[in-house]
Order: structure tokens, then sequence, then C-alpha cells
């Protein structure tokens, strides 16, 4: 009889462990073969790769990159979850957003797979004195409601507490969030309203509703207005540490405070990030009530990012979304919110709406994503991320709290420089196509029909800014668009190829995808004279630059061209303006020949 060794395998154990040092000295190798000379852990530092804010991602991760005990699921600091089961038991909670009154899309969402609605209500959504109609026929019992009132919450919460009464529905029955967030509605409008009728409803559910909260913690307009993760993090957590104060003076105990909180974070479609963001803001809540003399997990609802939707080519959102669902399932959120495709166009129709709920479906239930708890716990990768993302957010949060606190930091101005600063940073990654963005910046397709949407309520507006991230090449596409109403036809570029196929191919696409970003046609087809175009680009290799560049650029020059590019960095030669190149700005490059196209 064969005696197997302990571990039952021994593939490797022939073979001599690989070392740290001997990586590196590879890695040396491999740079050295492109010209670039580093030793050591310098070698290692030119593969890393910027996420954000000082946030890095390192080619290699092993056992000795060291973080704090992340615990286990459903015990402080629930960095792996806020429940001991996760979402096993029925995966998260889908909770689909609604802005208009219409009944009928509430139930089409409930009846097909939703199981708890986000309603605005008020002003900017749903008319207070229309959620009788919104939600007749919804068992009220059964699926949750978080409403969004901004400044009319009280009159938004006494009439879901007056309907949850006249339907029957016993109090320890209620669920959802009656959406308290004074300091939100302040970093949207700019305007603040008091916090005693929060402080009240927050008061009654403590008493009479265990399942409902009257308070949530959005931290959707530092996302939206620009803010880094980190930054996103650390203003939750001075908001949750405000409200904490208002509710312990207004007479609730610190744990029932911490129990009136709901957490409304963004996911990317940088899921890592997203996943390392969700587990470090559980880690940091725990710190928070910790210190507050309590024990509490943080009830966390993730929204899909609006600054991740295009506007162009707006289909694409649906993988952007399904990625951010997937870390935010990932990441342990209890609650998940995805927006429709065409959030960025109006108020959504009913295929968006099909899409975005079985977008949450086809991950729980056909690829059985909620049945592991914290999958990415354990990843060298994940851990250190979340733990350096952890310390930024802290940093950001006690940087708040010297300024006063949340609401001191807002009124001085000085929160919205530092989100302004960060979104400077990032849009000019998004100008230069550092950061890509597919249908917009990147593989754009000028000819496709524009998707049209029946206008959404206007958002409240005032205070932070609402950004996105196509903004910058929405406004050439604008011009573009304007041009060919007035026109007839787009505004155009001769892209001249020099040479074999071979020479030109890669250049031809580059170009030809750069000028469509701003809404300018490419023309490789034909002479110049036939194109319709005053602007040209000459795409080849380096080599044929040298030899055929300056003899071509003085035919087009001749034959009447007015400005010439060439596709690359090669050198000044004569009659070529200038050179458009990967990493260039984008951005000014294409405004620039726009405006001396005429194109306003």
């Amino acid at each position: 009889m064969t005696v197997l060794p302990d571990d039952g395998l021994s593939l490797a154990s022939e073979f001599p462990d690989a070392t740290h040092e001997q990586w590196q000295h590879l890695v040396e190798g491999v740079l050295r073969k492109s010209g670039r000379e580093f030793s050591g852990a310098a070698a290692e530092d030119a593969l890393a790769v910027e996420i954000e804010e000082g946030l890095r991602s390192w080619p290699l991760y092993t056992a000795d990159d060291a973080s704090p005990d992340p615990g286990l699921p459903g015990f402080a600091p629930f960095v792996r979850g806020g429940r001991p089961e996760g979402n096993v038991l029925g995966g998260w909670d889908v909770r689909q957003r609604h802005a208009a009154a219409d009944g009928g899309a509430v139930l089409a969402d409930l009846e097909n797979g939703v199981t708890s609605l986000w309603l605005v209500v008020g002003g900017h959504g749903v008319p207070v004195a229309s959620l009788d109609q919104v939600l007749d026929g919804v068992y009220l019992d059964l699926a949750p409601v978080a409403l969004d009132a901004g400044d009319g919450v009280e009159a938004a919460a006494g009439e879901l507490l007056r309907l949850y009464g006249e339907r029957g529905v016993a109090k320890d029955a209620a669920r959802g969030n009656l959406g308290g967030d004074p300091l939100g509605f302040e970093a949207r409008t700019g305007e603040g309203f008091d916090f005693a009728p929060v402080a009240s409803l927050a008061r009654l559910c403590a008493a009479e509703y265990p399942g409902l909260r009257a308070v949530t913690v959005d931290a959707l307009p530092y996302h939206e207005a620009g803010g880094s993760a980190a930054q996103e993090l650390g203003s939750s957590l001075a908001t949750g540490v405000a409200y904490l104060r208002e509710l312990t003076a207004a007479g609730l105990t610190v744990g029932q405070a911490v129990g009136q909180l709901e957490f409304r974070y963004a996911a990317t479609a940088d899921q890592f990030l997203t996943i390392a963001k969700l587990r470090a803001a559980r880690r940091l809540w725990a710190r928070v009530a910790e210190v507050c003399g309590a024990e509490g997990r943080q009830v966390q609802h993730a929204v899909t990012s609006p600054v991740m939707m295009a506007r162009r080519d707006p289909w694409v959102n649906m993988l952007r979304t399904t990625v951010a669902t997937l870390a935010a399932g990932v990441g342990g959120a209890d609650a998940v919110t995805v927006l429709p495709f065409d959030h960025a166009l109006g108020l959504p129709d009913a295929f968006a709406r099909r899409i975005a709920r079985n977008t949450s479906t086809i991950l729980v239930e056909e690829s059985h994503l909620s049945r592991v708890i914290d999958p990415a716990g354990g990843s060298w990768y994940v851990e250190r991320l979340t733990d350096e993302l952890a310390a930024a957010a802290w940093e950001f949060f006690q940087r708040i709290e010297g300024l006063g606190g949340q609401a001191a930091a807002l009124r001085s101005g000085r929160l919205g420089q530092d989100l302004a600063e960060t979104w400077r940073a990032r849009s000019a990654k998004l100008a230069k196509r550092r950061e890509p963005i597919t249908g917009v910046s990147e593989f754009p397709n000028l000819a496709e029909r524009p998707v049209e949407r029946e206008p959404a309520p206007a958002p409240p507006s005032g205070g932070l800014p609402r950004v996105r991230r196509d903004e910058a090449f929405e406004a050439l596409r604008a011009r573009s668009d304007r041009h060919l109403a007035a026109t007839g036809a787009r505004p155009r570029i001769f892209l001249a190829a020099l040479g074999p196929a071979a020479a030109h191919t890669a250049r031809l696409a580059f170009a030809s995808n750069l000028f469509q970003a701003g809404g300018i046609e490419p023309v490789d087809q034909g002479s110049f004279e036939d194109s319709g175009a005053a602007e040209v680009c000459l795409c080849s290799s380096d080599a044929l630059y040298e030899e055929q560049a300056a003899e071509a650029a003085g035919a087009l020059r001749e034959a009447g061209a007015r400005h010439v590019f060439l596709a690359g960095r090669s050198g000044q030669y004569p009659g070529v303006d200038a050179c458009v190149f990967a990493g260039c700005d984008a951005v000014a490059v294409l405004s620039a020949t726009l405006d001396r196209m005429g194109v306003s």
C-alpha cells in the first residue's frame, strides 16, 4: 500500500521558493529592455499604478503586506461584513430609485425582483400628496421604503407613517428609512434646515418602529462633486458624528443614535476600490461607535455612481453598472441601487428599469455572488487597499473635525475647495485620456442615434457642483451637434495615410478615435480636395515621416489645408503645425480645432 505525504500533494515540493529579490531582479531585466534603468525596490515602484489621491496599486502583493486583523463577519470591526451570514440567505436588498409619480413602474419593479423602494419626494420628485397613489397596491409590510425628501422630510415621513397606520401595517413590521439628512441637503443646495424634526422622528422610530431608521448619511454629494473615495468616506464619518451629537443631545442613547443611521455610498466601475471602500467604511464607523461607547454595525446602501454614467453611447453604462454592482455586493453592501443606463438622459423607460433590476438578479441568482461571505477577504491586495484607504479617510475626517465639523467645513467653503482640487487633477487625466471613457473619449460613434428620454425633475442645486466624467467631451460633442443641425454636416478632418497599411493602420485608428471624441468626422478615403475638410492629420510610421512628412504637408498646404497635424511624437517638419499622441491634452486639441473651424 502506498502512503501519501501528509499534505496529499507535493507538486511543488522539489522546487525552491522564489524570493522577492529574485522577482525584482527579473523586473529589472524587463525594464532594461524598454530602456528604463531601475534596480531593487525602484523597479517595483516603476510598475506601480496610482489609483487616486495617494493610493497606489502595486504589481506584487505577498503575505508580508500586513494589515490589521479584519475580524470575522458580523463582528467588530465589521470589515468582513455587518452580519455573520452576510447576504447568503437572500442576497442583498435590491433597491430601485423612483423620482416620478408612476405607481405602475413601482409595482412592475416589485413584481420583478426589486425588494425595496427609494423614493425621491417633494419638489424634486414625487409630490408628498401623491405618495398614497404611488404606493397603491404595495404591501408596505413586505417592501421597505427609503425616503429622500430633503427639507420636506417631516411632511413626507408623516405621510408615510400615516399610510402605515391606514393600511394596518404593524409598527414592528414597518421597514425602511425616513431619510432625514440636513447636512446632505445643505451640501446639495447650500441651504440648511433645522435638525429638530429629524430628531423627533428618530425618537419616534427608536421608541415605536424598530425596523425604521430616521436618518440617512448620504455621501453621494461629495462623490458627485468630484471627491475621492477617501474624501467621500471622511465626509460621511464627519456627517455621522455630527448626527450622533444631535441625536444624543435630543435624548437618545448612543446605541439608539447609532441604530438610527444608514449610510449611502457610490459604487464605481473601479471594482477593487469600491470593495475596499465599503469594507473600510464599516471599519471606520465601528471605531467611531467604539469611541462613543457603543457597538453598532454600519448599514450601507450602495448606489452605482452617477459620475461614471455617460450620455453618449449610454448602452455602455450597463457594463459599468454591472461591475459596480458586483463590487458593491462583494464589498458587503446591505442594499444596492443600480441606476438605469439612461439615468443621465432623463426619466428611465421600462426597458432601462428592467435591465437595472435584473443586473442584481443575475449576480445574485445566476452568478451566486451572495453565496460567499466576503469573497475578497484574505486577498493581500484588497486587505492592504482597505487599510490604506481607511487611513486616508480617517486623516480627511480629522481634517474636517479640525475645521469645526462637517457643517463648518461646508459653510467655510474649505470642503468644496478640497473636492474641487481632487476633481481638477482627475479632469486632467480624463482630458489626456489617461482615464478612458469607452464610447466617449475612446471608440466613439458619431453615427449613433441619440437616445431621448422624458426630462427628469431638476435635482436640487445651489451647493456643491455635480460633475460627470464625460462633461468635457460632452461639451465638444454638443458643439458638433449644433453645427450638424445648422449645416447638415459635421466638422471634418482629413486623415492622410502615408505608405502601406502596415505603416499607418495603428496611427490612423488612433487619430480617428481622437477626433471623433470631439465630434469631428474623420475622412480617410478619397482625396483631400473631395473631403470637404480644411484640417489634415498625417498618419504613418516614424520612418516614413522622416521621408515623406514635409513633402506631404507642403502638398496639402498647396491644396488648401489650413492646419496640419501629425499623429505621433516625431520631430518637427516643415508645414506640420502640431503633433497628436497618446497622453496629449485631447480636450485642448479638439477645442482649438473646433475653434479654427468656426464651430461654436
